[in-house]
């Protein structure tokens, strides 16, 4: 099994000043980079998805990967761009992280790949406090096509397509602080600060 990470980097923060959320500094390091530092460790290697200028993403060394086309049509149009792009690297899964959740946890990987496989299922995704994460997701690049077609019919709930193939749910501890709590606002980011200063 080789696994891409895929991260999905792609939003607007419009509740703080419209900036690209990939470049919103927290102590003063990129969130694309903190994501970058998280997830580089738990998969064979890195792409980004954004449909940002690319000029923004030279610095990088890792693919960038926009959608199939310019409709916005939420995460899902992350994942299949992911998928796309691993099937010509010849992997077999992806794995896909929020690129303005700056503590996803350390061991997500393989909590998902662990968990597809016990359960006999394609698709895992994480989960804290009973409300599932779907954005945060291990996804079979033999299901790219189903994808790519469900999408031409206009599906665009990740939870729906999810639940047609069979996708376990993974629990992670919400203590001291939900490891999947995202940055969207000013006061977001302040609560990150305190966070990340005390060891987050």
């Amino acid at each position: 099994m080789s696994i891409i990470g895929v991260i999905l980097a792609g939003g607007l923060a419009r509740r703080m000043d419209g900036r690209d959320k990939a470049f919103i500094t927290l102590d003063s390091t990129p969130l694309l980079d903190r994501a970058i530092t998280r997830l580089s460790p738990q998969v064979d290697v890195i792409a980004i998805n954004s449909n940002s200028d690319p000029a923004l993403f030279a610095p990088y060394p890792h693919p960038l990967i926009p959608d199939a086309d310019d409709s916005r049509a939420g995460p899902l149009a992350g994942v299949l761009a992911g998928l796309t792009h691993a099937a010509g690297q010849g992997a077999t899964h992806i794995v896909t992280a929020a690129v303005d959740t700056p503590f996803f946890p350390t061991d997500l990987v393989t909590r998902l790949r662990d968990a597809a496989t016990d359960e006999n299922v394609p698709l895992a995704c994480a989960m804290t406090g009973g409300r599932t994460h779907p954005v945060f997701g291990f996804w079979p690049v033999s299901l790219r096509d189903d994808l790519a077609a469900a999408m031409a019919d206009g599906m665009r709930k990740v939870d729906r397509w999810t639940a047609k193939h069979g996708c376990a749910t993974v629990p992670f501890s919400a203590d001291p602080f939900d490891p999947f709590f995202n940055v969207n606002t000013p006061e977001d980011l302040a609560r990150a600060v305190t966070l990340a200063s005390g060891g987050a």
